[in-house]
């Protein structure tokens, strides 16, 4: 089967991985920068290619998730002059097959079903899930059968220890890799911070998926995704699994399901 660009566009990061049906064979990230052009993203593009030993003419198609609609114009414009490839958005051109229940579907964030989605495609037996994604925000996402119920939506990490370190003129930006099995009072700024937030994430985690998972048929599964559940897991048993390529490995399961 031909090969597809995967693209993750997300308020900090844009995620590129190459795909086939034998899974993602390369990933690469760019910051998100509203200021780009469509030329800009091209380049990369063909660029990242190239280190890949890939030729644009190999590509079936470009299939991408967007939460920067801004940016959703340029990369249709890059893809069709650099790579000469189709671009599908989802669940704009391609619908996500999943029962939507918010009140308002076209609300939900592409990121978010998608990743839902893949969790209940690549884990199919429990009844429920909770797919809890660590970026700019942390979602919760609940998906019972096949229903996306909605979720929660909370502060991210880093923007939050952005937002702190610049309205507190004393605190620094810290490491937030911790090597302890617990949180200990701190006894200097940045062991104080680093404890802060990543127990303080990790209790918010454990705390709202075990009042979701009150509310969801048993049993009921956590999955963890994003850049930062690998450093929960490391502190807490909260996840049942973690998959930090999980909206990549959704739009791969999209695109296999396509006959194009």
């Amino acid at each position: 089967m031909p090969k597809a660009l995967l693209v993750d566009v997300g308020n900090t990061n844009i995620k590129f991985g190459l795909a086939d049906q034998a899974g993602i064979s390369h990933s690469f990230n760019l910051p998100t920068n509203r200021d780009q052009t469509s030329d800009f993203i091209g380049l990369h593009l063909v660029e990242m290619l190239r280190y890949a030993g890939v030729e644009a003419s190999e590509l079936a198609a470009v299939f991408a998730c967007s939460v920067v609609p801004l940016l959703n114009p340029l990369l249709r414009a890059a893809c069709a002059r650099y790579l000469k490839a189709r671009l599908y958005f989802v669940p704009e051109d391609i619908p996500v097959p999943l029962e939507n229940h918010y009140a308002d579907p076209a609300q939900v964030g592409a990121d978010r079903l998608v990743g839902a989605y893949a969790a209940r495609t690549l884990y199919p037996e429990p009844a429920s899930i909770i797919c809890v994604d660590y970026g700019t925000a942390t979602t919760f996402d609940c998906i019972q059968g096949h229903d996306y119920l909605g979720g929660l939506i909370g502060p991210g990490l880093f923007s939050s220890a952005a937002a702190l370190v610049t309205r507190a003129s004393k605190l620094n930006p810290v490491s937030f890799e911790v090597d302890a099995g617990g949180p200990a009072p701190g006894v200097s700024t940045e062991t104080s911070m680093s404890h802060g937030f990543v127990f303080g994430f990790a209790a918010m985690t454990e705390g709202l998926c075990g009042r979701l998972s009150a509310r969801l048929a048993a049993p009921c599964f956590v999955l963890g995704t994003g850049g930062f559940a690998g450093n929960i897991a490391k502190v807490s048993t909260c996840f049942d699994m973690v998959r930090s390529d999980l909206l990549l490995e959704g739009l791969r399961i999209i695109y296999m399901q396509q006959s194009i």
